[in-house]
């Protein structure tokens, strides 16, 4: 937790943004939010904005590490948290942000999580939160989970991952229940149940009194002239999240060898899923709609080849990406982690303007040459770079993807993913490239 001196002082300092925000560029918070919303938008709408736009990307940890927090601050201790990330980016200048907020550390702790790993929980108060990758789905169990999904993930899965959950491996299963609930009300007169339902609850209230405590982020944040830019809608593709939460990457790979049909028949069902209960784009006059199908983690050069990408990954990614589109979302929205390179020639083909691609380490200038007519780019200062390099490095990258990548617009420079421990000067120096070379 923050000392009591710096919390306080985070919590007035906060009261005065908003005037310390127009002072400094003599313009409401109003004006400036229309700008910067304009301008991400004609960037990833391919047209030439005023000035290549900057995004901060993940950085609610940097927050953190910027104002003299302790990263638990971001799960345990909401009103400090929120002050250091007003404070970080009212302090720094960038256009826009995304992801902000973690949950929260008391409803982690009731739902005796086996899969999260976080600061000032079971991680020391300064260590960033990890993933403890299990197989919480074994290789023997897909034809339960092709049979019955739901049945598959009440019964199986969530009693693997959250220890609070454990007494719903008693449960029947579900397809057998209809009219015969009867059947189950001992087993919810038991003390397992008991003990489950007083860990939701307190799982629950934990969460509603974070929530409470976080506010809205995205009010707040306009209110001192910072569009978020990134969406929530749209249809996920499924390898990612199979092999995160299910099987494993590890899991993963031997069922490409073993049993290739199997696993691709449990991509395929998740796809119809998130197809069926997708949600239309909701229009709003004069922006654009932006809906995500992204395939973040395990599907980089790193880890599959490009027969396996076309077998396992591709098509399952290619029809979730054509839902978003025909759900009424004007721009689909990806994060590349890793390497793409051998990738992108997947993307040229949708049509112009429709897609917003996020690399971390592909080389971005080959993307230019082969998506940059088509397709907004997002990135890709590095990260090893705002850690250990110095802010000339920083201004020279910069200043290579502005001439480059930045030639006729289409164009939206951003870290290159998640922060968690920068040089303040390199993060500075990184909106500075910004102002200084982006201008058309």
């Amino acid at each position: 937790m923050a000392t009591d001196k710096l919390r306080k002082e985070l919590l007035e300092e906060e009261k005065r943004l908003k005037e310390k925000v127009e002072k400094r560029y003599g313009k409401s918070v109003e004006e400036l939010y229309r700008e910067r919303e304009k301008r991400i938008y004609d960037a990833m709408q391919l047209k030439t904005p005023d000035r290549v736009p900057v995004i901060f990307f993940d950085m609610p940890l940097y927050a953190c590490k910027y104002a003299g927090l302790p990263y638990s601050a971001a799960y345990y201790d909401a009103p400090a948290w929120r002050a250091a990330f007003k404070k970080m980016f009212v302090d720094i200048g960038p256009d826009g942000w995304a992801v902000a907020g973690r949950e929260s550390g008391a409803a982690l702790e009731a739902t005796g999580t086996n899969f999260t790993q976080w600061p000032g929980g079971n991680l020391p108060p300064d260590v960033g939160n990890q993933v403890i990758e299990q197989e919480f789905m074994k290789e023997d169990e897909y034809d339960h989970f092709l049979a019955d999904p739901s049945d598959f993930i009440v019964r199986v899965w969530l009693p693997r991952v959250y220890d609070s959950l454990k007494p719903l491996a008693k449960l029947p299963p579900l397809m057998n229940l209809r009219t015969n609930i009867d059947m189950v009300s001992a087993i919810f007169a038991s003390d397992d149940f008991a003990q489950l339902a007083k860990a939701m609850k307190k799982a629950g209230e934990a969460t509603i009194k974070w929530n409470k405590e976080m506010g809205q982020m995205d009010v707040e944040m306009a209110g001192l002239g910072f569009p978020n830019t990134l969406p929530f809608g749209g249809v996920q593709p499924p390898f990612s999240d199979f092999s995160n939460n299910f099987r494993t990457y590890k899991g993963v790979v031997m069922d490409m060898f073993r049993r290739p049909e199997k696993l691709k028949a449990a991509l395929n069902k998740l796809t119809e899923y998130r197809i069926a209960t997708a949600a239309p784009a909701v229009k709003k006059e004069g922006k654009p709609t932006l809906g995500s199908a992204a395939e973040p983690h395990r599907v980089s050069d790193e880890f599959m080849s490009k027969k396996q990408f076309e077998e396992f990954v591709w098509p399952y990614w290619k029809k979730s990406i054509e839902a978003t589109l025909n759900l009424g979302y004007d721009i689909v929205w990806m994060f590349f982690e890793g390497r793409r390179d051998n990738q992108l020639e997947y993307f040229a083909d949708f049509p112009k303007g429709s897609l917003l691609i996020f690399l971390e380490s592909t080389d971005i200038f080959r993307a230019k040459e082969i998506l940059g007519n088509r397709v907004c780019l997002m990135g890709n200062v590095p990260l090893s770079m705002l850690r250990v390099g110095s802010p000339q490095d920083v201004d020279e990258y910069c200043k290579k993807l502005i001439k480059i990548c930045g030639k006729g617009g289409g164009f939206i420079l951003a870290n290159g993913g998640g922060v968690y421990n920068a040089k303040p000067e390199n993060i500075k120096a990184m909106v500075d490239a910004a102002e200084k070379y982006g201008w058309y």
